[in-house]
């Protein structure tokens, strides 16, 4: 069996209730739930939350809410790993065994249902323990400036003053959209960034954090653009 879990906790501070919020027309973690099932990928596609109301607006959206995630699983520090494990026992303890499980997160609206479905097959034809999204920096890391504390510019790596762009190995992040992984990896709380994962590279025009009201803006420009491209 393959699961979805959409980790959704109620209690965002710099965006309140960012998770329900309106984007584009729809409560957000509707995109997430939506991208899920149109990959055709899951054989359920669960909601891990500890709110009422985003567990009511997920269902309405045909998302599963088997359970209420519990306390000690839902404060501002608890990491991503522990809520997807929660998740894949409840699931194979009560429903049935889980082999794979995408983590997807619920502040994803430029998530395709394509990339889900090319981070499962990039999963399973590298027999890799994860299969994440990335995406490219847009400048050359090795040429990244800091201001020190007397308001000064420092580079981080000054060997690299008169580097060209061209001559540097490039660098990739993190999407921030799904992690596809093995269930035993999950279970035993493998770190995704290691040797044992495997990228599932995206363009930069459809990938935006989404952490600040500045972000939410640019965020909901970006994507109102990309639709009008998309339609016309």
């Amino acid at each position: 069996m393959n699961l979805c879990v959409i980790p959704a906790r109620g209690g965002s501070k710099r965006i309140p209730r960012k998770n329900i919020k309106f984007f584009s027309g729809k409560p957000m973690i509707a995109w997430s739930i939506e991208a899920a099932f149109q990959s055709g990928c899951f054989d359920n596609v669960v909601v891990s939350t500890d709110d009422v109301e985003i567990a009511d607006i997920a269902r309405q959206h045909g998302a599963l809410v088997p359970f209420i995630r519990p306390a000690s699983l839902s404060d501002d520090h608890t990491p991503t790993n522990p809520v997807i494990a929660h998740a894949i026992n409840w699931i194979s303890s009560n429903i049935t065994p889980v082999e794979f499980t995408c983590c997807l997160y619920a502040t994803a609206p430029f998530v395709s249902a394509s990339d889900i479905r090319k981070g499962l097959r990039i999963l399973t034809e590298e027999c890799c323990d994860y299969a994440f999204s990335v995406t490219k920096y847009v400048f050359p890391i090795q040429r990244a400036i800091y201001i020190s504390h007397e308001n000064r510019v420092k580079m981080y790596k000054p060997e690299h003053f008169t580097s060209r762009s061209q001559d540097l190995q490039e660098s990739w992040h993190d999407a921030g959209q799904f992690y596809w992984g093995r269930s035993e990896a999950w279970l035993a709380g493998k770190p995704a960034f290691t040797s044992d994962a495997a990228p599932v590279v995206l363009p930069r025009h459809r990938v935006q954090d989404i952490d600040t009201p500045e972000d939410w803006i640019r965020a909901e420009l970006m994507f109102n653009a990309l639709s009008l491209t998309d339609n016309g």
